[in-house]
């Protein structure tokens, strides 16, 4: 803490260029026998020539100080004041000496030790500052602030600054000292401890202070009044003394610069200029701007592109471009649709070409503040084409189309409605596939345009008449049919590609259905019916456009289903039911929750397993519906109530039982198909387990515990949907312990005899391992008995004997082992 308040007081005291300026200054300070107290364990003598010593190393020579000291010689004497370094520059090592040397010893005569280094500083003549330091009341000087009023009134300009120190629980002492530096005009501060102190001589040393740099930004604006320029600017700054900026790449620059004189110079390199001036940097000065000459105009957007013909479509495919300026040719030439570029002031010439047929145009333009487009005109794009095309075809039929044309990529021929607009159409295909190429006939009868269409521009080339007749289709079906039913019906028609015989609603749209069947399944083919009753249509729709060609009323009758069952069954037996209806494939028989969806179930069995079937309850209690589900839509066709009753059980087995081992467990219960007794944790979910046995193996059945010790729980559970634990019973399984006798050393390879103690369950082995490895080198299971033989690793090092439970891989006794060479 010491170092840390030296610090602060070499903050304060005058630069060494300002030094003349400044007072001579004494320090006056307490040496009275007060002075040995300490703060925070320090004696407070102590902590005044530490701060004073350090402060002294970082004094300037030109500082002219002083130093007073009283109550340092003599006990009980008011007169023991000492000037003993007088004040003057180059006093550090003086004044280091005397306050090293200080014993306090006396009274505090403080009103004279101020008075005593005034004169030593020749008040009455020049300016002169005393700062006291003092820790206790006045014990000489009756009353300290009629003389501070006299120095007051005869100095030229004297002032008197007072630290009290450590001197807050006295009011009187508090009282003289405030009075001494009020009369004087000087400041006055207490300290408590010797962060305080710090503080309050920071306070009291400070002078009338020097001159403070302030901020001040350095920019550049484009032109005057212009913006403000927001690239890299290289900046040349300073004054005579120093040397700020030399050649620094910035876009602003900001110093703390003290007031004078200072050259300002920068390079705009963007566009090569400069600019330069004198600034003169007061103390309200926060900016200084550089004018830079105003760039030129920054290029503007020019868009250019080019038209199919006056009034004609813009051109989307690529076209060759060339820039021209003064004669000279603007870059390479570009090939695409359209382009952009930035550009400056001027005049310009464009050219553009048409790849496919040659056609050329240019244009002169300028360029000026304002972005602009360049619109070039092209010759219409119409090379020849012919087409050759059986004049009537079948609607849905594929016939041959041979043509002329340009065959440029993605042209096509197409089937379209004369009125279409160009690039529309019904049918089409690429002109790729060759001439002839094949093309589908529409799918509804009526005049037509075979037409070729140039993908550049969407236009057509040529165009002939086409006449699409209808094509026939009959259907052969029962007036009436069973809701589900599958029926068979027989049909003629073009059996096109994916052409189809569909059920539908009669205001469904057509390519809507209920349900279909593909043509190409043969004559007669096989439908299969609505779940609902009602009237129906028959169609044979073309897969192209969904056409239909004909339609065939039906009308879908109801279905009659029923189910015969016990009014009640116990949770997860099984329930004989017995059925009436349709059997249609996959239909069943489910156990669901009143209300569900359709379809749901929590249980269910297929009608073809027979009448009556058997489906299980479920094991959950309580109210359930028995249903007989169509399986087309999942619609139910019959349903009854039943009650799904409470199953019980019961399990005997010993409270507690020995880690692995295997207990018999006495159970009563349902003993459905897979159910089971398990041990498991007790906040476990019902399918969880650590073991478990099926109750298909008797009762008693064999259990065997979990090789961790605990608190568990064993179950009666139910498999069923879902899996249902009907009795619980706890069970305490405590360790169980085993122990190894084998050599402590052993040599590689060696054949070693371990004699054991353990459970010896099924699997048990004796390994040789290495210690924190899960694995291991060599073993051989307890059931060859005790004592059995191991070989020794093949390499040397340390090992452990360990007894291992199979369950697990539980680890339940070890032995060191050394293996050498």
């Amino acid at each position: 803490m010491p170092r840390l308040l030296a610090a602060v007081l070499l903050s304060l005291l005058p630069l060494a260029g300002f030094a003349q300026d400044r007072p001579k200054a004494i320090l006056v300070l307490d040496g009275s026998g007060s002075m040995w107290g300490q703060i925070d364990g320090v004696n407070k003598i102590t902590i005044a020539q530490q701060v004073v010593g350090e402060l002294l190393q970082g004094l300037p020579d030109e500082q002219q100080l002083g130093l007073t000291v009283y109550g340092h010689r003599r006990k009980g004497d008011c007169t023991d004041i000492e000037t003993i370094v007088a004040p003057g520059a180059g006093t550090r090592g003086a004044i280091a000496a005397a306050v090293d040397g200080i014993k306090p010893k006396g009274k505090t005569p403080m009103t004279d030790a101020v008075i005593a280094a005034a004169e030593a500083l020749r008040y009455t003549e020049e300016r002169a500052t005393v700062i006291l330091v003092s820790d206790g009341i006045e014990t000489c000087q009756p009353d300290p602030c009629a003389a501070a009023r006299i120095l007051e009134e005869t100095g030229v300009d004297f002032t008197a600054h007072v630290v009290g120190f450590d001197v807050s629980g006295d009011a009187e002492a508090l009282a003289q000292m405030q009075c001494l530096a009020d009369e004087t005009g000087g400041t006055f501060r207490t300290a408590d401890n010797a962060e305080e102190l710090a503080e309050a001589l920071t306070v009291v040393a400070a002078e009338p202070p020097a001159p403070v740099p302030v901020p001040v930004r350095f920019r550049g604006i484009a032109g005057p009044g212009g913006p403000e320029i927001t690239e890299t600017l290289v900046w040349s700054i300073g004054s005579a003394e120093q040397t700020l900026a030399d050649y620094t790449s910035a876009l602003t620059l900001t110093f703390d610069l003290l007031p004078g004189e200072y050259r300002v110079e920068a390079l705009w390199p963007r566009h090569e200029e400069s600019a330069e001036l004198v600034a003169q940097i007061g103390a309200d000065t926060s900016v200084v701007t550089l004018v830079f000459p105003a760039p030129p105009p920054p290029p503007v957007k020019v868009d250019f592109y080019a038209t199919d013909g006056a009034n004609g479509p813009r051109i989307t495919d690529p076209l060759v471009w060339t820039l021209h300026r003064d004669g000279a040719q603007i870059g390479d030439p570009l090939t695409q649709n359209y382009f952009s570029r930035e550009m400056e002031r001027g005049e310009y010439r464009v050219t553009v070409t048409r790849p496919a047929d040659g056609a050329a145009a240019e244009e002169v333009f300028g360029v000026g503040q304002a972005a602009k487009r360049v619109i070039l005109v092209l010759p219409e794009y119409r090379p020849a084409a012919t087409i050759d095309a059986p004049a009537s075809v079948v609607a849905g039929s594929t016939f041959d189309v041979r043509w002329t044309g340009p065959d440029a990529r993605n042209d096509y021929i197409a089937a379209a409605l004369p009125d279409a607009r160009a690039g529309t159409y019904d049918t089409y295909t690429y002109t790729r596939e060759g001439s002839p190429l094949k093309l589908k006939a529409p799918a509804e009868p009526g005049q037509y345009e075979l037409r070729y269409n140039l993908a550049y521009g969407n236009k057509t080339l040529v165009a002939v008449t086409l006449t699409v007749t209808a094509v026939g289709a009959t259907i052969e079906a029962p007036e009436t049919a069973i809701a589900g039913e599958t029926i068979d019906l027989r049909w003629t028609g073009p059996d096109y590609q994916n052409d189809y015989i569909a059920v539908s609603n009669l205001d469904d749209r057509d390519g809507a259905y209920v349900n279909y069947t593909y043509t190409r399944e043969g004559s007669p083919l096989k439908l299969a019916m609505p779940v609902d009753p009602g009237e129906y249509e028959l169609r044979y729709t073309m897969n192209e456009d969904k056409a239909v060609l004909v339609r065939v009323p039906i009308t879908v009758t109801g279905l009659t289903a029923s189910l015969k069952a016990p009014e009640s069954v116990i949770a997860g037996a099984a329930i004989d039911v017995s059925w009436v209806g349709p059997d249609y494939r996959n239909d069943y028989v489910s156990v669901s929750e009143p209300g569900s969806r359709e379809g749901a179930y929590a249980t269910y069995a297929y009608t073809r397993e027979g009448n009556p079937l058997t489906v299980a309850a479920p094991l959950v209690p309580g109210t359930y519906e028995l249903r007989y589900v169509l399986n087309q839509d999942k619609k139910t066709a019959a349903s009854r109530v039943i009650e799904v009753l409470p199953v019980s059980a019961a399990l005997e087995a010993p409270d507690q039982a020995v880690a692995g081992a295997t207990v018999q467990v006495n159970w009563k219960g349902p003993d459905y198909r897979n159910d089971y007794v398990s041990v498991a944790e007790p906040d476990a979910n019902p399918a969880a387990y650590v073991n478990y046995a099926y109750t298909r193996e008797g009762a008693p059945l064999g259990l065997q515990m979990p090789a961790t010790p605990g608190s568990y729980e064993l179950r009666y559970v139910a498999n069923g949907q879902p899996r249902s634990v009907i009795a619980t019973r706890r069970i305490t399984v405590s360790p169980v312990s085993a122990e190894l006798k084998g050599p402590p050393e052993a040599k590689i390879g060696q054949t070693i005899s371990v004699s054991w103690q353990g459970p010896d369950y099924r699997n048990d082995y004796i390994a040789i391992s290495k210690p924190g490895d899960n694995g291991h080198v060599s073993y051989t299971y307890t059931r060859q008995g005790s004592p059995l033989t191991i070989e020794a690793p093949e390499a040397p090092g340390t090992y452990e004997l360990r007894y291992v439970m199979n369950q697990d891989r539980t680890v339940i006794a070890t032995q060191p082992l050394v293996i050498s060479e």
